[in-house]
């Protein structure tokens, strides 16, 4: 471990002294990295410079009650042994919690999307659920919310999909643990005799990419135009401004036709399309990782079913972590912290885990 510790204070020294440097002044992407980077490592080497501190002061401790007769000097030395050693007991800990490789897409701003799944009309009506209950945990966390796409189903008051670009503080550090199945238990409201049908949809979190994160060759690109569609009415665009852009060597597929405008949908496609390419190559370099961690909370695999909403129960069950909460009604109104903290610490404890 100590060995890694020298070699991530050396890190940081030696970007300091490039950061400084006016060779590189110019070059903006290459600085906006380096800070980034110096940024990420900061804590750890305040926190590896306090253990150094505590160990001097450790050792100094001991020498002198091994070298003084004093008694009174003895029990204060002691009393600064036990001050001492709880605070190299704290600093190892917070040290091991933060040389845990944290995902580099953590800080970025996230693409959100959510559609409804198995179950019909049900699933569509949940999926508007899941988008209501989002939406109100997204304003509470005060992050703004931008629609990039957005397709209503047949069924009144249901969401076949959308997508969303989510933009603040920390946000696909938050929201990567949503990827997966929702699924919900509920009685319809079309169902006469009371019985309790399942339905699910999915959700899918991708952190938003920069252009120096991921390089698109134009030529690989196919980009059709077309109207958009919608409920009738005011909502169908009789001007061709609706996007859909094919990634050929992947066979990625993006579609965008909530703006009035053709560039406008563009680059909001094409802000999707880079999010979901550089997701590809976060999971490819993951895969060593996931493979050695069987029971990772965040798999990056969103058939898996995560969640279970039973509306009967007022129950909410995290299937991940086996938790289990009876605040439904709260959760759906977007009180949400709770399970994604939760999240969050069994994340960290499995990384740490498996690093020792």
């Amino acid at each position: 471990m100590f060995e890694k510790l020298e070699k991530v204070k050396s890190r940081y020294n030696e970007i300091s002294g490039l950061l400084s440097d006016p060779a590189i002044s110019g070059d903006q992407n290459e600085i906006i990295k380096l800070s980034k980077e110096f940024s990420e490592i900061e804590d750890i080497v305040k926190a590896y410079d306090i253990y150094l501190t505590t160990k001097k002061e450790l050792e100094e401790n001991k020498q002198l009650l091994y070298e003084t007769s004093d008694q009174e000097m003895k029990e204060l030395a002691r009393g600064e042994q036990e001050i001492l050693e709880e605070r190299m007991q704290k600093v190892e800990a917070e040290i091991k919690t933060l040389l845990i490789p944290e995902d580099p897409a953590d800080n970025k701003n996230a693409i959100f999307e959510i559609r409804s799944g198995t179950g019909g009309e049900e699933a569509s009506l949940f999926a508007a659920d899941l988008y209501r209950m989002y939406s109100r945990y997204f304003e509470k966390k005060g992050w703004k919310a931008e629609t990039i796409d957005f397709s209503d189903s047949s069924n009144p008051g249901g969401i076949k999909e959308v997508i969303i670009n989510i933009s603040g503080k920390s946000i696909y550090g938050d929201l990567k643990y949503e990827s997966g199945v929702h699924r919900v238990q509920r009685i319809p409201d079309t169902e006469s005799k009371g019985r309790v049908h399942t339905s699910a949809a999915s959700v899918a979190v991708f952190p938003e990419a920069e252009d120096f994160d991921i390089v698109i060759n134009d030529n690989d690109l196919k980009i059709d135009v077309f109207r958009s569609g919608g409920a009738g009415g005011q909502n169908v665009n009789k001007v061709e401004t609706a996007i859909r852009i094919t990634h050929l060597p992947t066979n990625t597929v993006v579609q965008c036709q909530d703006e009035r405008s053709q560039l406008k949908n563009k680059l909001s496609a094409m802000k999707v399309m880079r999010s979901r390419l550089y997701e590809m190559e976060l999971a490819k370099r993951d895969k060593e990782l996931t493979s050695q961690r069987k029971n990772m909370v965040k798999s990056g695999d969103r058939s898996d079913k995560i969640r279970t909403y039973n509306f009967p129960q007022n129950r909410l069950t995290d299937h991940r972590i086996g938790l289990t909460m009876y605040n439904l009604s709260e959760i759906m109104e977007g009180d949400l912290d709770e399970i994604i903290d939760k999240l969050k610490t069994a994340d960290r404890a499995e990384r740490l885990s498996s690093d020792e």
